[in-house]
């Protein structure tokens, strides 16, 4: 007999998504009356990587030391709210083997299966290496930046073939599974619109009037546009988590559970990230995105899966064609998308854990 749930993600990322990802798949799994608690891994590599992103997210361009200071403060809040997690005694990323057996383990969400991430890639233990579960399963896993036309040698197709039930949350990723093992994967929301109720809702203290912006490595062509809106609409600017040189305002030591808060109280949002689009999405607020080559699987995938294709910005726009995504929610028919889509990622969820 197991010992409940355990879930395998990346959830001492210094990130907004990756915590909510993680703390709403926790709170919904838990909803099922059983005992669920993260996979604490830990290694030092790992932590220095992480660490190093934290402090300096837009290298090789250098944080000023004035932004390093927020950054500082930012990570301390994410290693504070990271203790209150539900976790299973720290091991290591490289031996699950000290790890109890558990009823089931469930793989994901985020891009735990990225052969090309810069620290997490080529990991064996996100593809069920060495864990010991009566059930192997993956919710919204993801290949990230994995683009499906490299495919998977045997090795790791060998590992996928063990799980008992494989979803994913974006198309890239269904093309490399069912390339490797002969059947497409449910396609599945993220946590944090599959379970978006435990989220937060209560708007930040900050004043109204702003638009908040969320990401870093924009195009140069987008300040001019979304500083050209914001005077026009009589609004504020404001970054959270980073450094933004179009900014009315910076917020860079926000910490995670503040967050949502700030996309509560916003009047639309501005982001290249893929979770700036699913809290836009998840609160029902105005957004346009752009992409980076890191983060376009993903964002586009998920763009086009609820029907919200017109907020991808593939390149420069005027003023006319920004406000007409910024000045009004997503249509109703990306609601019903997402709707739709819980129904068949809650199925998926009972029929794999049952």
């Amino acid at each position: 007999m197991g010992s409940g749930i355990g879930i395998l993600t990346f959830h001492r990322c210094i990130n907004y998504g990756s915590y909510w990802q993680a703390r709403c798949l926790v709170e919904g799994l838990s909803e099922t009356g059983a005992k669920v608690e993260l996979l604490d891994h830990d290694c030092l590599e790992v932590r220095r990587a992480e660490m190093r992103c934290a402090l300096q997210p837009t290298l090789p361009e250098p944080s000023s030391g004035k932004h390093r200071i927020a950054y500082k403060a930012k990570t301390r809040r994410f290693e504070q709210a990271f203790e209150d997690f539900p976790q299973s005694r720290r091991f290591s990323l490289h031996d699950g083997s000290a790890l109890p057996r558990y009823d089931a383990v469930v793989v994901g969400s985020d891009e735990v299966w990225n052969l090309a991430h810069p620290w997490y890639g080529h990991k064996p233990l996100f593809y069920g290496e060495g864990l010991k579960a009566d059930r192997l399963l993956s919710y919204a896993a993801s290949f990230g930046n994995y683009d499906a036309e490299r495919g998977l040698d045997d090795y790791w197709r060998d590992k996928l073939a063990r799980f008992s039930a494989i979803s994913v949350r974006d198309n890239n990723s269904r093309m490399l599974v069912a390339e490797a093992l002969g059947q497409e994967p449910p396609l599945v929301l993220d946590p944090c619109l599959q379970f978006a109720d435990h989220i937060p809702r209560e708007p930040s203290t900050v004043e109204k009037g702003y638009a908040l912006v969320y990401g870093h490595g924009f195009p140069d062509w987008l300040g001019p546009v979304a500083r050209e809106w914001a005077v026009s609409r009589g609004v504020r600017l404001i970054s959270v988590g980073y450094a933004c040189d179009f900014a009315d305002e910076e917020r860079i030591d926000v910490g995670p559970l503040d967050f949502p808060g700030f996309v509560a109280g916003a009047e639309a949002v501005i982001t290249n990230f893929f979770h700036g689009c699913v809290f836009a999405l998840a609160f029902g607020k105005p957004f346009a995105a752009t992409v980076t080559p890191y983060r376009l699987n993903k964002v586009r995938d998920l763009t086009a899966k609820l029907g919200a294709d017109k907020h991808l910005l593939r390149g420069p726009t005027d003023l006319e064609n920004f406000a007409e995504l910024l000045d009004r929610p997503p249509a109703p028919q990306v609601e019903r998308r997402i709707e739709e889509l819980r129904g068949t990622s809650q199925a998926y969820l009972d029929a794999a854990l049952a």
